[in-house]
């Protein structure tokens, strides 16, 4: 099953998508997709109502699939965790992971409309593997301790302004916390129905080309490591949203540097756990 939110932006209702692909109304079960709903027994009990039979069907598939938890009350970053990322820029591998931050309003649904922000000249895609915190996290013992605290996983766009980013002083943030820079979607898979989150092949095209074709089993630090390393550093709490990373192919590595324009068109998926279609604008 896929938990999901559908309806316009801030009245989305809960819902989940079975394995037939039939979307049924959660609004019996849970006022929302949210932390309280994640650290308890919310999949459970979605379980349960699946198991029963009663849900009622949500008509349509031309409704507005929103992101599928509500707003994180943080989205933590790992920044070149993938071996040919770092190599297409540049960089050294790191020797701990790269943190920064999102601003929490970035997140928007998986094919909202993304706005190009003023004066910018570098805007950028990464298509990323999101892990949705489940249970707190804090000094977690160990990297297997972190399978524990994951509700589940999801689809990341983590778009970048690069020159925001990197030529205009101080830290990463400003050139990834501008509006709608985190579409997230369309579907949250509970962490025990992904068979392995190392090995999941990820895709992006821009305008219809292939441009990002990667692996995560090209992390640099895998995801237990990532998440137990945040614990030492900071709270994770149910709800929060941690991106951990793209591999090559973003415009920053490619010859040229095609950054995207308004009208361009970005599509993603991660193997199981669906596809993203953004349309750019101006803001």
């Amino acid at each position: 099953m896929q938990l999901l939110r559908i309806g316009d932006r801030g009245a989305e209702r809960p819902a989940v998508r079975a394995d037939d692909g039939t979307v049924y109304d959660l609004s019996s079960v849970t006022g929302d997709i949210d932390g309280a709903f994640l650290a308890g027994d919310g999949v459970a009990r979605v379980r349960a109502a699946l198991a029963e039979g009663a849900l009622p069907q949500l008509p349509g598939d031309d409704a507005r699939i929103g992101a599928p938890i509500a707003r994180p009350g943080k989205v933590v970053c790992i920044g070149l965790n993938y071996r040919d990322h770092a190599a297409e820029t540049g960089a050294a591998l790191p020797e701990e992971p790269i943190i920064f931050m999102k601003a929490p309003n970035t997140v928007v649904g998986p094919n909202d409309t993304v706005l190009v922000p003023r004066g910018s000249v570098k805007t950028d895609w990464e298509v990323e593997l999101g892990v949705v915190i489940g249970q707190e996290a804090r000094y977690l013992d160990a990297p297997e301790d972190a399978s524990g605290v994951i509700a589940g996983y999801v689809i990341s766009n983590d778009v970048s302004e690069r020159a925001f980013q990197l030529e205009r002083g101080g830290q990463w943030d400003k050139g990834k916390s501008c509006e709608t820079f985190n579409p997230l979607g369309p579907w949250l898979v509970p962490a025990d129905e992904v068979d392995d989150p190392g090995k999941l092949g990820l895709r992006l095209w821009v305008n219809g080309e292939k441009r990002q074709d990667g692996t995560t089993a090209d992390l640099i630090f895998g995801i237990e490591h990532v998440i137990w390393y945040l614990s030492q550093f900071m709270v994770l709490e149910p709800g929060d949203l941690v991106n951990t990373g793209t591999p090559a192919g973003v415009a920053m590595g490619m010859p040229g540097q095609p950054y995207l324009r308004a009208g361009d068109v970005v599509e993603l998926e991660i193997d199981g756990l669906g596809r993203q279609r953004q349309v750019f604008t101006d803001a």
